[in-house]
């Protein structure tokens, strides 16, 4: 099976983290099947009030480094959290690391919410 990369019309530079980008919730929701969505959230908010993205993986923050190796590095990556701030974290940290099709969901689940799109609890 061969995996193309996603290419997001909608991304913008995420205002802290120098060569991070952000894409829109909108955007990622057409092209979810096209990527690996990893949240970064801690586990009670993943099956909270926001929920998550439908086919997200819940790997929590602080655990990224021992699942690193786990990620894929010929398919697209966005990074999931409540607001867009600990998953451009991870995205940075991802990029330093050595992937390079990484991107942060633009103002995370609270935006994804505010959106209406579909979530699992």
């Amino acid at each position: 099976m061969t995996v193309k990369l996603v290419n997001f019309e909608s991304k913008t530079e995420n205002p802290h983290y120098e060569g991070v980008y952000d894409i829109a919730p909108v955007e990622l929701q057409k092209m979810m099947t096209n990527v690996k969505m990893i949240d970064v959230r801690q586990p009670e908010e993943y099956v909270g009030e926001l929920g998550h993205v439908p086919g997200s993986e819940l790997i929590v923050l602080d655990t990224l480094p021992d699942h690193l190796s786990k990620l894929p590095k010929d398919q697209t990556v966005v990074f999931i959290c409540r607001s867009g701030g600990r998953s451009a974290k991870a995205t940075a940290y991802a990029m330093m690391n050595g992937l390079t099709h990484v991107y942060n969901m633009q103002g995370g689940m609270l935006l994804w919410n505010d959106l209406q799109l579909p979530v699992e609890r």
